[in-house]
């Protein structure tokens, strides 16, 4: 995830979302991946004090600044490059599973009251990021 002050994801030249002042999720999903590890994972983001208040300390939530958030799927967070010229993407999610935990997951935040914009699924996007700090965390349960 990172803090942004703006992002964009495109598909063949067409926004598909976009944000302002937020976060950015790379969302990857593995099959032992369940809805319990979706809410466990937007509770935490949206509550992380990771943008700073008026004494430029990170000490405000995504939720407190009324920022937005862009969540892209992304397999290739489980690529194994230990072996081997090519990743091996054998820890990835298969599709309908991560599907699935990707909708829950973009749910469980909006739920929380965070504006969530996404890419498409599958597709080849053109992920534009404008890291704010730059803060960028892995968070992983």
């Amino acid at each position: 995830m990172q803090r942004v002050s703006s992002a964009r994801v495109s598909v063949d030249g067409e926004t598909k979302g976009a944000i302002g002042k937020g976060v950015c999720v790379l969302l990857g999903v593995s099959d032992a991946d369940g809805e319990q590890e979706a809410d466990w994972m937007a509770e935490k983001i949206v509550n992380l004090r990771i943008f700073e208040d008026d004494e430029g300390k990170m000490n405000r939530s995504l939720l407190e600044v009324g920022g937005s958030m862009l969540a892209v799927s992304q397999f290739t967070l489980y690529g194994d490059c230990r072996k081997g010229r090519r990743p091996s993407f054998v820890d990835a999610g298969e599709p309908g599973h991560a599907n699935r935990m990707y909708e829950s997951f973009k749910s469980a935040a909006a739920g929380r009251g965070v504006e969530v914009e996404s890419g498409v699924f599958q597709a080849h996007m053109l992920v534009e990021i404008a890291n704010d700090g730059p803060v960028t965390l892995i968070i992983d349960r």
